[in-house]
């Protein structure tokens, strides 16, 4: 399997994370959506389809997760 090249993304912090910076990246693609913590940003990057990233956000907010 090939992974998905992300160079070139744009990478978002959520305007929620800490003072200390520790928080998740996201970077949006047309198909896909990569993942990444932001404190160690060279370990890499999960991706998933926007499909299943809008999932987990509706999800998230109907939940309450903020």
């Amino acid at each position: 399997m090939t992974r998905p090249s992300l160079d070139g993304a744009t990478w978002r912090r959520s305007s929620y994370s800490g003072e200390n910076g520790t928080c998740v990246e996201v970077a949006f693609l047309p198909s896909l959506v990569g993942i990444r913590d932001s404190k160690d940003v060279g370990a890499g990057q999960l991706t998933v389809a926007v499909s299943r990233w809008r999932g987990f956000v509706d999800v998230a907010r109907r939940d309450g997760f903020r």
